[in-house]
């Protein structure tokens, strides 16, 4: 999977207001070291209009798996169904090698953030494309123990 056919954007390439201050948002609770750990956010109180559009992983190692702890309104509903308590590796689209685990392995690996705007093919959604921030999260510089993503739809034109 390379950069150019995988999605990935650079940060300053983000289209979507809540991607970029969602981003914001983890960039102050990161302050001076890599990433923020869990305990350092709380969403819900700090920042609720992006709560909609949340995602939060837990990263499981050994094997590598994600497992869905919390999944915002406005992702849920276009996912169709919840995933709350399920991994990656048990939804057929979604485990490796798909590009979207690739990515999150992708984050836990070099323990940085990652922007991806894939295509967005759904029958029943108008939406062109959509676009995620996928951000590290960890009690310390050298191991990420959670992803928080934040995702929005955009539509054609936009």
């Amino acid at each position: 999977m390379t950069e150019r056919t995988s999605g990935v954007v650079a940060s300053g390439e983000v289209r979507s207001r809540v991607l970029r201050d969602g981003y914001g948002y983890w960039l102050e609770k990161k302050g001076d070291r890599p990433m923020p750990s869990r305990g350092d956010l709380d969403p819900l109180l700090e920042r609720p209009q992006l709560c909609k559009n949340i995602l939060l992983f837990d990263v499981m190692s050994d094997p590598l798996d994600f497992r869905y702890r919390l999944i915002g309104q406005s992702v849920r509903r276009r996912m169709g169904e919840n995933w709350v308590g399920r991994r990656m590796s048990e939804i057929d689209f979604q485990r490796a090698p798909n590009p979207i685990w690739q990515h999150h392995a992708w984050v836990v690996e070099h323990r940085a953030p990652r922007f991806i705007r894939p295509e967005y093919i759904h029958p029943k959604e108008d939406f062109r494309f959509v676009e995620s921030a996928i951000l590290p999260l960890g009690p310390d510089p050298d191991r990420v123990d959670m992803i928080l993503s934040f995702v929005d739809f955009v539509k054609p034109g936009a």
